[in-house]
């Protein structure tokens, strides 16, 4: 997901990177681009360093957190940040800390559409769910299951969210990749996610 720099939008619109370039596509998310299957019209072409990266999933319909041993807790999907956005710290919280980790995106059919990178933000001090509830970051952007194969184990993780019930486009499939570090307010973060890029935010200070 993007948008033109100067524009105020609220999502951005899908589009296809090209090197430098962005193909704009014609949905209005990636999961209406998912549903049609990827076959769908091109709109205009912008240069990359002349358009912002967003979250390629803002308002995912569900969010599932996945620990080691393959269990998993829901996450807020009212609290997705894209790149470069100020993630706020959590109040009452003595400490701040990052999370790499690698998103699965659920496409069409209950399957994996795609993986995007993300850093799992958590309040170690805070209780239960608050101290993960607060903020996830997404991006920079998403990477088709053709051209990325993740970790391994994400059959299983698919088969885990979908028993007894319908994944729908949209939802994701987070599982972290390293313990992250301390953050403080009004630092710059950086979560290098290798093949998946880097995701750049700021703690709100």
């Amino acid at each position: 997901m993007f948008s033109p720099k100067g524009m105020e939008l609220d999502r951005g619109w899908p589009g296809r990177l090209e090197g430098d370039r962005v193909i704009q596509l014609a949905a209005q998310t990636l999961q209406v681009w998912f549903t049609a299957g990827g076959a769908l019209r091109e709109h205009a072409e912008y240069a990359l360093a002349d358009v912002e990266l967003r979250a390629p999933v803002l308002h995912p319909p569900g969010i599932r957190l996945f620990d080691d041993d393959g269990g998993f807790v829901f996450g807020n999907t009212a609290a997705v940040f894209g790149p470069d956005a100020d993630v706020p710290y959590p109040d009452d919280a003595p400490e701040l800390r990052t999370g790499p980790a690698v998103a699965a995106v659920i496409g069409a059919d209950g399957a994996i559409g795609g993986f995007t990178g993300a850093n799992a933000w958590t309040a170690p001090g805070l209780p239960g769910a608050k101290a993960y509830d607060f903020a996830l970051s997404l991006g920079p952007a998403l990477v088709t299951t053709d051209e990325y194969n993740g970790d391994g184990g994400w059959e299983g993780r698919v088969a885990a969210a979908a028993r007894n019930t319908v994944l729908r486009p949209g939802e994701l499939l987070v599982v972290r990749t390293g313990s992250g570090a301390s953050a403080a307010r009004g630092e710059a973060v950086e979560v290098d996610l290798g093949d998946l890029g880097v995701l750049r935010n700021s703690v709100a200070s």
